[in-house]
């Protein structure tokens, strides 16, 4: 089982949005050099982002991305489902009938049973995770790195 990369990315991207720049918003030169992503690339997962509701845009000479509503209120299963869907659909099994017309374990499918079970999982947790969270691992990770290291005392005898 993968996350695409469009959906690392986008969650990366909305994360720097999140943090913001120094005026509150970020431009897209700004995350392609702070996630090492192409600026065409940061472009289109930020139209899907914007599309999606999680940010507002701004033209102009101090335009940039901001968050469309408080970090708290963007939950990471809606941002995951926007940037690629789920892991596991209702016509999930209509795609892999090999070559019958329909799948011939259609009725009580244990294998059906198993990925949405397997779904639920993932949405147990990515429902329960807002932007919010997500910045502040990020804020704390930031201050373990920026601490100094701690002197050591050598003992002599």
């Amino acid at each position: 089982m993968k996350f695409s990369s469009q959906e690392e990315y986008g969650i990366r991207c909305l994360m720097q949005v999140g943090l913001g720049g120094p005026d509150g918003s970020i431009t897209i030169p700004e995350i392609s050099r702070k996630e090492g992503l192409t600026e065409p690339y940061v472009a289109k997962l930020l139209m899907l982002l914007r599309k999606g509701g999680f940010i507002n845009s701004t033209r102009g000479q101090a335009g940039g991305y901001t968050l469309a509503r408080n970090a708290d209120e963007i939950i990471v299963g809606d941002v995951l489902a926007e940037l690629g869907g789920r892991l596991y659909s209702d016509t999930f099994c209509d795609k892999h009938v090999g070559q019958h017309e329909t799948c011939h374990h259609a009725g009580g499918c244990s294998i059906k049973s198993l990925w949405g079970r397997v779904q639920d999982a993932v949405d147990s947790v990515v429902d329960h995770i807002t932007l919010a969270d997500i910045i502040r691992e990020e804020r704390a990770s930031e201050l373990i790195q920026l601490q100094p290291a701690p002197s050591r005392k050598t003992v002599t005898r």
